[in-house]
């Protein structure tokens, strides 16, 4: 099972070794392929090992089924399972997967994957020999910033400029717009969850209470956060909505 974030590359790093896919939120056979997860999800697990299975969550049932399988082949890396960050629902999952599924946490690129960074000094270094650091920084203080900003998915390391920077905010927007509610299912406010953003983000850098976070993000912290940083509110039509009385 390799889970992380949407878009750091977990279904092409699956592709390079599977030795068959199945990509279970393909428009053409989507359909097709969540009918046979209710009435026959052994078939779907069918093909060369190890077999891939992409966007497994929206047929819950196959987790089941794939425990199955690993149990009655009894046999070592027979499948690989990739889906985004939004959990499947757990109503048809009856097995926790303890003894059958291995987890692979899987990030965005760092800085030497990417090669922005040529990796002179490690971590390990940093904390095992402290006195002994030694390395060079051909970047600046504009392009650090720029690379903080960028992030490491791997389809933005390869762009230039500030179409590089588009896709942290598009995340940010599918986060806020639609993910932060498909989680649960309950629908909210975009808005509120702005603020939410905004508030973890000032907050980052200290051990900030849930208590802070809820009223940083109110309708009262908002005011009073726009009144201690002297916004200049010249028109109400940018107001969130619920802020105006």
């Amino acid at each position: 099972m390799i889970e992380g974030a949407k878009w750091c590359g977990k279904t092409t790093t699956a592709e390079q070794i599977a030795g068959s896919i199945l990509y279970m939120a393909d428009p053409e056979k989507e359909q097709q392929n969540l009918t046979m997860a209710e009435i026959s999800p052994g078939r779907l697990l069918k093909g060369k090992i190890p077999r891939l299975i992409d966007e497994w969550q929206i047929a819950p049932k196959l987790w089941d089924a794939v425990r199955f399988e690993v149990d009655h082949r009894d046999e070592m890396g027979q499948f690989i399972l990739t889906g985004a960050a939004v959990p499947a629902s757990y109503e048809h999952i009856h097995h926790t997967g303890t003894g059958c599924f291995s987890w692979i946490l899987m990030r965005p690129m760092s800085l030497y994957e990417s090669l922005d960074s040529t990796g002179e000094v490690s971590l390990k270094v940093l904390f095992e020999t402290p006195d002994q650091i030694e390395g060079e920084n051909s970047l600046d203080l504009n392009q650090v910033a720029f690379l903080v900003c960028r992030g490491g998915w791997p389809r933005a390391t390869d762009l230039k400029g500030e179409v590089a920077l588009e896709q942290a905010f598009e995340y940010y927007d599918a986060v806020v717009k639609s993910d932060i509610s498909r989680a649960d299912g309950i629908i909210r406010n975009p808005e509120r969850v702005k603020r939410l953003m905004r508030s973890y983000a000032r907050n980052q850098g200290s051990q900030a209470t849930n208590t802070l976070l809820k009223f940083d993000g109110s309708d009262w912290g908002w005011r009073l956060r726009i009144q201690k940083e002297g916004w200049s509110i010249c028109s109400s039509d940018w107001l969130p909505e619920g802020l105006i009385e």
